[in-house]
């Protein structure tokens, strides 16, 4: 059956700003060792092989190789806890790539499931600012940029033309908080660091 979501989308990894990952398609070098990164989704709207998944959250954790498009990621899913078991089962299928559609994309890409968890996920969009905490895993909170020269209320930052699961065009964002602890044996501080927003729109 078809199925189509939307909603609103943050990113943070550890490159620097603006990551290569991003604006190369994946094919140029991250700005250290590896690439690691947390997507969050927040879905606006959404129905999944008539299973309504409207209010829910999920994120994505990625640890890939210097130049992504080589492949071989370690990848955790986090499904929204306050999801019932039809719609944690019908979000899994999207986010996992399993159900086509834009994630379906980078499947390819994945060498190891590390894990797949419902946990909490408290999602924020405030006009600029986005956040997501991801259980006791996960912290995020990202601020859209903006040129000095048009001041705070200028028109934010954008990327255009951009191969990405979750828009073609990304705002190009730094991270305020970026922490994580015990993700699957690792933990980071990424405050200061890449980071991207956009709305995104999905079906298949």
């Amino acid at each position: 059956m078809p199925w189509s979501l939307s909603g609103t989308y943050l990113e943070s990894c550890n490159c620097d700003v603006v990551c290569p990952c991003t604006t190369s398609g994946l094919t140029e070098p991250a700005d250290h060792e590896r690439c690691q990164v947390t997507f969050a989704f927040h879905v606006d709207s959404g129905n999944v092989d008539g299973v309504d998944v409207s209010g829910r959250s999920v994120a994505v954790f990625v640890d890939a190789p210097r130049v992504m498009a080589e492949g071989g990621w370690q990848v955790a899913l986090y499904l929204d806890a306050s999801a019932d078991d039809g719609q944690a089962e019908a979000l899994g299928r999207v986010f996992s790539g399993q159900a086509g559609g834009p994630m379906a994309a980078l499947t390819p890409l994945i060498g190891e499931v590390l894990g797949v968890e419902r946990v909490p996920i408290d999602y924020r969009d405030d006009g600029r600012r986005h956040a997501a905490r991801v259980g006791d895993a996960i912290d995020v909170e990202i601020q859209d940029q903006v040129a000095p020269q048009f001041g705070e209320d200028g028109p934010v930052m954008t990327l255009t033309g951009i191969f990405h699961p979750a828009n073609s065009t990304l705002t190009v964002a730094r991270s305020t908080r970026a922490t994580g602890a015990g993700v699957y044996g690792r933990s980071w501080d990424f405050a200061g660091g890449n980071a991207h927003s956009a709305p995104f729109t999905w079906s298949a």
